[in-house]
Formats: structure tokens, sequence, C-alpha cells
């Protein structure tokens, strides 16, 4: 993804997926995937587990420490995002997207590449 966005988004984006990746296995205990998509001019990332209950963000508290961060991460950098729970899959979709992903640089061809990856909390 480095090569093809902007330093910026790129960073967003890492960040924004560590946070919904460690959400899914943290809440789930049953791993978690991840697509990404890249068109002209917007980044999708999706992360799949397999628990339907869909996330509450929250306000954390100074006791919470590190925990309760991630879906206001999500809300405060994100462009969109939202979660989208398929009837027939199963599990929910937390998914964000990030406009500009090409800086506004030229793009050509057809590009619509995914990237897919299981987390399941493994040694990688």
């Amino acid at each position: 993804m480095r090569h093809r966005c902007p330093a910026d988004t790129a960073e967003v984006a890492e960040l924004l997926i560590t946070e919904l990746v460690t959400n899914a296995l943290v809440h789930t205990d049953q791993g978690a995937e991840v697509s990404a998509r890249l068109a002209a001019d917007r980044l999708r990332v999706e992360v799949r587990d397999h628990v339907s209950r869909r996330p509450r963000p929250y306000v954390p508290t100074a006791d919470d420490g590190t925990h309760g961060r991630g879906l206001m991460l999500v809300q405060a950098l994100a462009d969109a995002w939202g979660v989208d729970v398929p009837a027939q899959a199963g599990g929910k979709v937390v998914w964000f997207e990030l406009d500009g992903a090409l800086g506004g640089r030229a793009y050509e061809g057809a590009y619509d590449g995914a990237y897919g990856a299981r987390y399941d909390g493994g040694p990688a």
C-alpha cells in the first residue's frame, strides 16, 4: 500500500487496520479476515470476524488504561466507517474508507486490487 498511497494515508490506514484487527482478536477470540480495495480516489478496508455482535464505541475513562480507544480513532481519522452484519455469512464486517488514497495523482488503468489476509492470532 505504501507504494500506491501517500505516506500519511498509508500510516493512517495501517493504524486503523491494527485497531480493527486487534478489536476482532480481543473481543471475538475467533480470528479476523482483512481485505482492502484501492480505487482512484478512495481506500476501503474491511475487517470481518465471526461474531455478529456489533461493536459499541464509547468514551474511555482514565481508568481504562490503553483500552477503548480503537473505534474513537476510526471515527476521528476515517472519512467514513460502519458495521455491516451480513445475514447469510454470519459475523460482521467493520469497515472504513479514506478519501484521496492516491493523493490526487493521475491514475491510469482499471486497477481494482484487493488484498486479503487472515489473522488468527497465531505466529506470523
